[in-house]
């Protein structure tokens, strides 16, 4: 697998102080390697080598709480919550896949943009490559509608400077990381087999 031209865009809307935030790298992957790969026990697999990473990179002082019905990004444990969403929803056809978690609250998050319509997704969609023996894969993780408590309550400055630049360099990392094709087992497996509930 190669990993090439990683990028990132992040925008405000200067009306409501939404921030969206893209981070997307193009990967090349040989054909017979993402037959294996292309189905919904992957891309769960995907999503939680998403919170491994992050997980991984902050050794271990962030952290990713499972329940049933959400999960929680936890500063050491559970009391801190970060970022809580809803349970991934997910989507797969033969050319796209997608894993998207609603956010609906947490200390990062401003209370206008509690439960309104903001969401953190992964998105991989695939289209044949130069080489007729490769598949070429857009993969893009997206925030958006998301209001952050720090710009809201003291300044986009701080924010931009800390929270938005940290989860750059994190996403863009977790991107080149894909290249290793280390894919984390689910920690729900919701498409496996057998369910592992732990």
């Amino acid at each position: 697998m190669v990993i090439a031209d990683v990028r990132d865009s992040t925008s405000v809307d200067g009306g409501t102080g939404a921030v969206r935030s893209v981070q997307t790298a193009e990967v090349l992957l040989e054909g017979a390697a993402l037959r294996e790969l292309w189905s919904p026990t992957y891309l769960e697999r995907l999503a939680r080598t998403y919170w491994r990473f992050l997980t991984r990179a902050t050794l271990g002082l962030i952290r990713v709480h499972y329940t049933e019905g959400e999960r929680s990004v936890v500063l050491l444990s559970r009391p801190l919550k970060l970022l809580t969403f809803d349970a991934p929803e997910y989507e797969m056809d033969p050319s796209r896949g997608l894993v998207r978690w609603r956010i609906t609250r947490g200390l990062l998050v401003a209370r206008r943009g509690r439960d309104g319509g903001g969401y953190l997704q992964i998105e991989v969609r695939r289209s044949p490559g130069t080489d007729p023996n490769q598949v070429q894969l857009h993969v893009e993780v997206e925030v958006a509608n998301f209001y952050p408590s720090i710009a809201d309550r003291l300044s986009r400055r701080l924010y931009n400077a800390t929270q938005s630049r940290i989860h750059v360099i994190l996403t863009r990392s977790f991107l080149r990381s894909l290249a290793r094709l280390d894919l984390a087992e689910s920690r729900v497996g919701r498409f496996a087999p057998h369910s592992d509930q732990s």
